[in-house]
């Protein structure tokens, strides 16, 4: 059975001191939830704090994003190497508002996929759809080539040691969850276009994310194909963002 990660970034949001509330509210919130992971993901700049709030509860610490090239001259950007140097495990790669803001192509996306590997990261690969896409029947063919980037650039193996997170765009900040159905039968297309890369699918956790909110969590997680969440806006408040890993707590014990 596969382990249940609740992840919540932070997105663009907080200070030193909201920070602070925040993770001393987890640390506090966290203790108990033994049979699931979590995951906080906040603005670079705050992730050594983060890291040092977080020692001894359990709680891994990653980036927003990571680059993809080593060291060297290119400003703006972290690198893989740096991110673990502060305590980073994870990292997200490709998420909706990077390809949508910053024109982040698959490519680019394989990319930097492949460097957090190279340094032993955790890459947690946001793949999905817009409503658009959606409503042409596209959903399963953009999906798909957002995965098959990876596999061709990182290599196909590589894609099982990460966490494949489906967001689709029409559900991020706009209130509107994607129904458990919608989101199960799209989480279960990922599965098998990742089996068809790796021998290792069935271990590969796949997270819905798409205005997680507790009063929806619980029917999400009893799907099959749903080991946990990433969170947005409900991870910037303790109440929510436990109260969403409760419900995943409550799935698994189901």
């Amino acid at each position: 059975m596969r382990r249940p990660l609740i992840a919540g970034n932070w997105k663009m949001h907080g200070s030193r001191a909201t920070v602070h509330a925040l993770m001393s509210a987890l640390r506090d919130g966290v203790s108990g939830f033994d049979a699931l992971d979590v995951l906080v993901l906040p603005p670079a700049v705050y992730i050594p704090d983060v890291v040092r709030l977080a020692d001894g509860t359990g709680i891994a610490t990653g980036a927003q994003n990571v680059g993809d090239q080593e060291q060297g001259a290119c400003t703006g950007e972290i690198a893989a190497d740096m991110l673990v140097d502060v305590g980073c495990t994870h990292a997200l790669v490709g998420h909706s508002e990077r390809r949508a803001l910053y024109h982040e192509t698959d490519a680019l996306v394989a990319a930097r996929f492949a460097a957090a590997r190279r340094h032993g990261i955790t890459p947690v690969l946001c793949v999905g759809e817009t409503l658009e896409q959606r409503e042409r029947g596209e959903t399963e063919a953009v999906v798909g080539a957002q995965i098959d980037a990876v596999a061709e650039q990182a290599g196909k193996e590589a894609l099982a040691a990460g966490v494949v997170a489906y967001e689709p765009v029409w559900a991020i900040g706009t209130g509107v969850t994607a129904t458990p159905e919608q989101a199960q039968a799209v989480h279960a297309f990922i599965r098998a276009r990742l089996a068809e890369h790796s021998g290792h699918a069935t271990d590969v956790r796949v997270l819905y994310g798409g205005s997680v909110k507790p009063r929806s969590a619980g029917e999400l997680f009893a799907m099959a194909d749903i080991d946990g969440a990433l969170v947005g806006g409900a991870s910037l408040k303790a109440d929510d963002f436990l109260g969403i890993i409760a419900r995943a707590d409550e799935a698994r014990s189901a």
